[in-house]
């Protein structure tokens, strides 16, 4: 069923996932989408990474949400790293 969620649905679940603090899994099971394709939408929907030029939030919930984020996103990065230097590992053994 392609196209079954419109683009407004989809930047609005995308921007409760990231607002509200919540897992993926809770937000997909919260909306009825699968996982995979709420993944997906916020690749495709999700404002660009700020940078270090960028201003702090103002109040101390938003500073909240923006470091609990930072924090899930690093050490996904860090599992997507580490998984990556062991393929890298097993791929270059003579």
């Amino acid at each position: 069923m392609k196209g079954r969620h419109t683009e407004e649905f989809k930047r609005s679940v995308v921007e409760h996932w990231i607002n509200s603090g919540k897992t993926g899994v809770q937000v997909a099971r919260e909306f009825g989408v699968h996982l995979w394709n709420l993944r997906d939408w916020r690749r495709r929907y999700a404002p660009p990474p700020k940078g270090p030029e960028e201003p702090l939030p103002e109040s101390l919930e938003a500073m909240q949400r923006e470091l609990a984020y930072l924090r899930k996103e690093l050490a996904r990065v860090i599992t997507q790293r580490d998984i990556l230097k062991k393929t890298l590992g097993i791929v270059s053994e003579p």
